[in-house]
């Protein structure tokens, strides 16, 4: 089993019921590009340009997820470049006060939308039992892009045997992950 397949799998174990896996679609962005805000607000220079932490936090998250997988790890990268962009839009629009305000108001927006999609799931968030899970989290919001278009098929069947299809509503006892 590759690393992509074990992390996403046993993220998604946790994420079987669509309307969760929906506020998802939307509260994990929102977290991310928070935490991009927040870190755009502060840079540095190097070799005359202005290096944000966000840039550097959005190229070595990009790096790992290219090095799990090249096709996501690409998409990644341009999100996270364009979250960048906007970022570098808003702090030079806003103070910093402002930037830190909005980011604070979109980090909570963010997990509210994560919480209330768990409790249609009727389970805990997967980072609960395992912190690494806060990084696989955008990647399985990718994931399930590349399978709404119907790319990546074999890696969804891989997933979807081990944990089960996706459901409209979870009714039953949480799926257990098998090997």
């Amino acid at each position: 089993m590759r690393p992509i397949e074990q992390l996403l799998t046993q993220y998604a174990a946790y994420h079987r019921d669509r309307r969760n896996i929906a506020t998802h679609f939307f509260g994990i962005p929102l977290i991310v590009f928070a935490i991009v805000l927040a870190l755009a607000i502060v840079s540095f220079p190097v070799a005359g340009l202005a290096i944000t932490p966000a840039a550097l936090a959005c190229v070595a998250a990009a790096a790992y997820y290219f090095r799990l997988d090249a096709a996501f790890g690409a998409a990644m990268a341009a999100v996270f470049f364009a979250m960048c962009a906007a970022a570098s839009e808003a702090t030079a629009r806003l103070t910093d006060g402002g930037a830190l305000a909005l980011a604070a108001g979109l980090f909570v927006l963010g997990w509210a939308l994560q919480f209330w999609g768990h409790r249609f799931e009727g389970m805990k968030p997967a980072f609960l039992d395992d912190a690494k899970q806060l990084l696989v989290g955008p990647l399985f919001v990718c994931a399930e892009v590349f399978f709404l278009f119907g790319a990546k098929p074999a890696l969804r069947r891989y997933i979807e045997e081990r944990v089960g299809p996706t459901v409209a509503r979870r009714s039953h006892a949480p799926v257990t992950q098998t090997r």
